[in-house]
This record gives C-alpha cells, structure tokens and sequence, in this order.
C-alpha cells in the first residue's frame, strides 16, 4: 500500500474529513487532496507531523510492505462518511458493469507508450497526405511540357512513389496497432485505476496543455493558409505549372496540420482514456458496444451502394458525397444510442 492510500486511510479511521486534516497540518484542503490521489507527496516535516497525528512509525508510513491497520483504532460512527468519501478509484465504479484494473505499472507504460510512438503516427499520417504529390507534380508537368518525360511515364512514376509511402505508413500503422492492441480495453470497457493514477495523469496532462493549445493553434492555422497558395498562383495569373505545384503547396500545409493534430490527439487521448473522460467515458463506452456489432454490416452496405451508384451513373466525381452522408447518419445514430443509454441511467 502506498503513502497516499495509507494517509486517506488513517485520515478516515480518524474520522477527519480532507479540511479536518489540513487544519490540523496548517495546510491548504488542496494538499491533502494531492497527497491522496498521489499527485504529490508531503515533504519530511509533514510526514514527521503525520506520523505523530496517527500516532503511527515513520516507517509504516513509508514502507509500501507495511499495511496492517488493525492496530489502529477505527471509529464505527464514521462509516457512512467512509462511504460516501471513497477515493476515484472505487466511486467511479458502475454498479451495473464490470470493471478492469489498472494498475500503476500499466498506467505509466501506456502513457509512455503513447508519448513515444505519437511522432510516428502522426508522421505515417503526413505521409499518406503527402503521397499523391509526386505523382501531381510529375503529371501535371509532363502534361505541360516542363519536363523532357511523357505523361504515361510520369504517372507511372507518381504513382509507385504514392504506393510506397502509403506502404510505408501502412507498416507503421499495422506495427502501432498491433502493439497498441493490448490497451484495446481501455477504449472498450469500463476500469478502475489504482489510487494515486488519476492524480498522476492530471498532472502530465496539465503539463501537456501548453502542447496541445499551441498544435491546436497551429494544426487550424495551417489547415486555413492551405488555399493560400493557390490563391496566390490564381491571382498572380500564374501558369499551368504553378498551379500544379499550389496544389503540392496546399497538400504539404494539410500534412504539417494533420501532423500536428494526431501528435496532439494520441498523447492527449492516452490521459482521456485512463480517466475515462471525453469520448472515453463510460456513457460513451456503452453506446459504442451497442453500436459495433452494426457497424460492419452498415458500412459494408454504404460502400455496396456507392459502388452500384457509381457504376450506374459514371458520377465518380459525386458519388463519393454517399460516404460523407453515410458518415453523417451513423453519427446520428451514435448520438441516440448515447442519448438513450443517458436517460436510461
């Protein structure tokens, strides 16, 4: 048993709420809070001062081998109060569904897992948006006679260029995944984590903020600035050549975006998960599990209409607008199984 969980736990043998405990200690309701959730740990006076207040050994304090508590007297009155006080890590636990343990071990080596593939991912992602660029640049010159190549030459070669950097990504997302899969749980079902957590990943993600406001900013301004180029081509009454390379222009500003987008969102997803917050949390989880056994069928019958669409009207250049709408109504769809799921609790 660690330091905080045994502070909260001689704190309520004592029947002392959080405010009980700081009074005593001359400290802020806020320490007491972050010595329990482990967010922080007392310095050598205050732990000096717990141990004469509990009237218990430094060591029992800080030895994590040390956890009988049977010596210590408990007052009965209080036990309503223990109750209703549990630490995050028993009262966020459904009383309809199981839960997993999360232990500290496996906290840490998600959130470290997350933090050191992020750049990959995010640069997989860049990729697969750069990927057509060579072919558009080598086409669109050829076409126009700026290079000493033929049109079917170019294309050919654009498009082994955007077949390998799609494999290449394609292998960082498969090896990502497949490592990522035994955390799975953590988007799926509901869990517990052990006392101290919550309060760790609070604190890294706090740290973190500076990070994912800037790539924000910065993620939508280049996002935004991405049609500047092509502006500019139109309104300097550019070439045919210039144009094609405002269009490698806006692919590039979109992949430096994007980049920015998934760095922030894995490193920031990986905190939402382990509290169980944002799309992760526990109402979410449940609408999910309801949707997923439908999901297969009724994309898999989106792509079959869009296919017999297509092929129909020849329309490729609208036809595609099928998936945008698909994409519309299933999150609908999500959106009341959600609701439900909310006014059936």
């Amino acid at each position: 048993m660690i330091l905080a969980e045994k502070i909260m736990k001689l704190r309520k043998q004592q029947g002392w709420s959080q405010e009980d405990l700081a009074i005593r200690l001359d400290i802020s309701r806020q320490s007491v809070s972050k010595w329990e959730s482990g967010a922080s740990i007392p310095d050598l006076n205050k732990i000096l001062q717990l141990s004469e207040l509990f009237s218990v050994s430094t060591d029992f304090l800080l030895k994590e081998d040390q956890e009988d508590f049977s010596q210590f007297q408990k007052y009965p009155e209080y036990e309503y109060e223990e109750e209703n006080e549990l630490p995050f890590m028993e009262s966020e636990v459904s009383q309809n569904s199981p839960s997993r343990q999360v232990t500290m071990e496996e906290a840490n080596e998600f959130m470290k897992f997350s933090q050191e593939n992020a750049i990959k991912m995010a640069a997989a992602v860049s990729v697969c948006v750069l990927s057509p660029v060579a072919m558009i640049i080598l086409a669109g010159m050829a076409e126009y006679g700026k290079i000493s190549i033929t049109e079917d030459v170019a294309g050919s070669i654009g498009v082994i260029v955007l077949l390998s950097m799609i494999a290449g990504a394609t292998a960082v997302f498969i090896n990502i995944g497949m490592r990522l899969d035994k955390y799975s749980y953590l988007e799926k079902e509901s869990i517990i984590t052990e006392c101290g957590i919550a309060g760790i990943v609070e604190q890294r993600r706090e740290q973190f903020e500076p990070v994912k406001r800037n790539c924000t900013i910065w993620g939508v301004v280049l996002c935004i600035l991405s049609v500047v180029p092509m502006f500019c081509v139109e309104v300097m009454n550019g070439s045919e050549s210039g144009m094609v390379l405002s269009v490698a222009g806006f692919l590039g500003l979109v992949s430096a975006g994007a980049f920015l987008f998934v760095y922030m969102g894995m490193i920031d997803g990986s905190y939402d998960k382990l509290l169980e917050e944002g799309d992760y949390s526990r109402q979410k989880k449940n609408a999910k599990r309801k949707s997923e056994p439908l999901a297969g069928p009724y994309w898999l019958l989106v792509t079959a209409i869009y296919l017999a669409v297509s092929f129909l009207t020849k329309r490729w250049n609208l036809t595609w607008l099928i998936f945008v709408a698909a994409g519309g109504v299933y999150a609908v769809w999500c959106g009341v199984l959600a609701m439900a799921q909310r006014e059936k609790k």
